[in-house]
């Protein structure tokens, strides 16, 4: 091949790369020139021949004498937005059904996590997946980054390099007076100029020592994009705003204030959603009522409110702090379902046999008075309990305790009711995970003095079979009516093939069976969770079964709920923390008052909204784990404990330590006696020369080697001494 030849093909790829990177602009060979620096006439010749071949070849399109388009074929190019992997790489997250968009480092093109990008259609890779190049940045985001202040003579660096971020940012020296070196800081993004290896970036405030509980806390919130506080002129509106009971209002409403009512929740919760009351009827019928707080009647549509909760999507419960969804005034105050205040309430009421077997239901606003407020512990306690002793005054948690009759009796009725109705829901196939929370006892300064773990009681049950009832009975009178009325329903879609052949496998080779190939999927599933249940193998297998599950989400486009096992299925029941539940909770309002102009497309970006805003909690309230399980093992370092492997990577293995729950990484470069390498298909490590494995589910004793309080890491090594 000649040179003059190869030095056109070369032309001729920036030329395209050009086009490809503003696909709906029109350019001519001048302007691709000063593109590439091209200003010799030999090299406009060669763009000049590049492009006549590129219009030949159909690839782009004169459009007038000397100007040409990118050639769009259908589906070439789609918008989504960016998620950056811990390896560089990344995934363009389209909002349609249609799979995600891995785009390799190589191709991210200044992508930052969570920018909005236009992304042009690659071949797709050998394991069918489909590539893709970023091909323009179309909106950046809008989050903060969090990271250590690097301060030089005359500029600065903030070190933001983590999981989702592979850049740091330029600070010019104007920045940097007011602030000190090594500092965690939030930084905002500024600009990229073309030829600047590194964004600029604007710092917003310090957040103080890196490893301070309260420097680390605040940071996950930022990094999330969780505002630790209200703005202004939110929080003065919600002061302002009328939070009495009106005679008027009460009037319009369905009155419970004379039926026995309480509240179950935890023992430190400040913000009381639900409520439920129960009342005999006589003949063998109850009638039980489900009252969820009516957030609604204060949080109006399309107020300055209404936006910063639409925007925050959730509160966001951290080991120490809560990061509310509604300013205080409401979410523990008017909207809370305190003991003996009157409240505004949206309740779902059944009136039901012995059976369990709904005979009536009726949906609409009412006034409540609870009677009591309990927690779960205090619940589980009467559920234990003989009437006789609860009446005459028992010590609980070294107090003594008394109920009236007719609130233990109602507790005892729910109890027989909530058991009928779990054992309904297993029998129509849904999954039943008992997993166990890790939790912490904190002191006054907020530091983890010591670990428990949180399992789920027959008190625990009792409410979410409720709730449950409430979620799915508001999803059936919606779902099932004549007309097709738009709706938010929770979805959860159909598990993994892929994965469930690979847990099967796995279960097989343990022993276990596992039937894919029956209509009774999850039957088969949940005799494989009880059977494991207490064995060495259980972690493995109840982690394999999560990981094959897909993600619960929003949508306007019902699915059903593969989990529960439910055909309709919403959250109409924690409005103070949950903003889809804001939602149900008008649109049920307007279709009993026989309104139906709702805007499906609003709801459905609402509902993707929701969903992205509700993982993105989810991720910080683990962050927020990860730093309590480190700084709880600040102090036990060089320490043995036993553990089991939690997961697998080509890094190394995690190991969950059996005493605390605590996870650290095993790197695999200190794992000695041989090279190890990562069977992806058996979630394992296996020795090249003596075939040694870890696997998944295995036990075995490491020592704690270090605790990073900032990369929020324990660090293990295997004890070679009990190997």
């Amino acid at each position: 091949m000649s040179k003059k030849k190869k030095k056109d093909r070369n032309v001729k790829g920036k030329v395209l790369k050009v086009f490809k990177k503003n696909p709906s602009k029109i350019f001519n060979y001048k302007q691709i020139a000063s593109k590439l620096e091209i200003t010799d006439t030999q090299g406009r010749n060669a763009v000049i021949r590049s492009l006549g071949e590129l219009n030949a070849q159909k690839i782009i399109n004169q459009k007038n004498r000397g100007s040409y388009v990118l050639v769009v074929r259908e589906n070439d190019y789609v918008e989504g937005v960016i998620e950056i992997t811990s390896s560089g790489n990344a995934y363009l997250i389209l909002e349609e059904e249609e799979e995600d968009i891995f785009i390799p480092r190589k191709n991210t093109n200044r992508a930052l996590d969570g920018d909005r990008a236009l992304v042009h259609r690659l071949k797709k890779r050998k394991n069918g997946k489909q590539e893709g190049e970023v091909v323009e940045i179309t909106q950046r985001s809008k989050k903060d980054h969090v990271g250590i202040l690097d301060k030089k003579k005359d500029f600065a660096f903030v070190s933001t390099r983590g999981s989702r971020m592979q850049t740091d940012f330029f600070i010019e020296k104007k920045e940097i007076e007011h602030y000190e070196n090594g500092d965690k800081v939030v930084v905002r993004f500024k600009d990229w100029p073309k030829k600047a290896s590194s964004p600029f970036g604007t710092l917003i405030r310090s957040l103080g020592k890196p490893g301070a509980l309260n420097t680390e806390m605040h940071a996950i919130m930022y990094d999330y994009g969780f505002p630790e506080t209200f703005p202004e002129d939110v929080a003065t509106y919600a002061q302002k705003m009328d939070v009495g009971m009106s005679d008027k209002e009460i009037a319009a409403r369905k009155d419970f204030r004379t039926k026995t009512t309480f509240t179950i929740d935890p023992i430190n919760a400040k913000d009381f959603d639900d409520a439920l009351s129960v009342t005999p009827l006589g003949n063998g019928k109850t009638e039980i009522a489900i009252h969820i707080a009516d957030v609604s009647h204060y949080v109006k549509a399309n107020s300055i409110l209404d936006q910063e909760a639409y925007d925050r999507a959730t509160s966001v419960y951290l080991v120490d702090r809560v990061v509310p969804m509604l300013p205080e005034v409401l979410s523990n105050g008017a909207c809370s379902l305190r003991p003996h205040e009157e409240k505004y309430t949206f309740s779902a009421v059944f009136t039901v046999n012995e059976k369990m077997e709904i005979q009536k239901e009726w949906f609409g606003k009412t006034v409540i008075l609870s009677d009591h407020r309990f927690s779960y512990e205090e619940v589980q306690y009467l559920l234990e309990t003989e009437s006789k002793n609860v009446s005459e005054g028992v010590a609980l948690q070294g107090k003594a305790y008394t109920v009236s009759t007719e609130i233990y009796e109602a507790i005892r009725q729910l109890d027989t009711f909530a058991k009928i109705l779990r054992e309904k829901r297993m029998s129509m196939g849904a999954l039943s995970f008992d997993r166990v929370e890790i939790k912490f006892n904190l002191d006054k300064e907020k530091n983890p003095q010591s670990v428990y773990f949180k399992s789920s009681k027959d008190a625990h049950k009792l409410v979410e079979e409720f709730m449950l009832l409430a979620n799915r009975r508001v999803a059936e009178f919606i779902g099932k009516s004549k007309n097709k009325k738009p709706f938010v329903y929770r979805v959860h879609d159909l598990p993994d093939e892929e994965k469930l052949q690979n847990l099967k496998t796995i279960a097989n080779n343990l022993g276990y069976q596992l039937h894919l190939d029956t209509s009774k999927v999850n039957e088969s599933l949940n005799l494989l969770l009880r059977e494991s249940n207490g064995k060495k193998e259980q972690h493995l297998i109840d982690t394999l079964t999560i990981r094959s599950m897909s993600k619960a989400v929003y949508t306007t486009k019902n699915i059903g709920h593969y989990g529960l096992a439910f055909d309709h299925y919403t959250h109409f029941t924690s409005p103070i923390r949950r903003y889809p539940d804001i939602l149900v909770h008008r649109l049920l309002e307007s279709y009993l008052k026989g309104h139906d102009k709702i805007n499906s497309e609003a709801l459905e970006e609402a509902c993707i909204h929701s969903s992205n805003r509700e993982q993105l909690a989810t991720k910080a309230e683990r962050d927020s784990i990860k730093y309590m399980q480190v700084k709880f093992m600040e102090d036990k370092v060089d320490q043995t404990f036993d553990g089991i492997i939690s997961g697998v990577t080509d890094r190394g293995i995690y190991v969950e330590l059996i005493e605390n729950k605590c996870e650290g990484l095993v790197k695999i470069s200190e794992i000695k006696g041989d090279y190890y390498i990562f069977d992806q298909a058996a979630h394992s490590l296996v020795g090249e020369r003596t075939k040694k494995r870890y696997q998944l589910g295995d036990t075995l004793s490491v020592i704690v080697k270090k605790a990073d309080l900032i990369r929020r890491q324990l660090d293990f090594v295997i004890d070679e001494g009990k190997e």
